[in-house]
């Protein structure tokens, strides 16, 4: 929980600031070719939605991630996809 909130709220973050950055419109190989550490959250993205997938689980944020990292979707395209998708209960399928 702890990396969670570093990573929304912590301007020391890396994955914060890899996602900062993009907002303003820099290019990912730009951003990471000038850190001196790993934003794991970059590496880490399109496997999480690989393994999401096999198991049959909707993360939507993640994928919309993967797209704006590495298919070239803007950050604001990616927002408003997010927000204009149907809406379902958190639960569905668990209960």
């Amino acid at each position: 929980m702890g990396d969670l909130i570093a990573t929304c709220a912590s301007p020391l973050s890396r994955n914060r600031h890899v996602g900062v950055e993009l907002g303003r419109g820099r290019a990912l190989d730009d951003i990471i070719g000038e850190m001196n550490m790993v934003a794991e959250g970059v590496k880490t993205s399109r496997p999480l939605c690989t393994i999401a997938e096999r198991q049959g689980v909707e993360v939507p944020i993640s994928e919309h991630v993967v797209k704006v990292l590495y298919e070239g979707v803007s950050p604001q395209d990616m927002v408003r996809s997010l927000m204009m998708r149907e809406a379902k209960p958190e639960l569905e399928g668990i209960a």
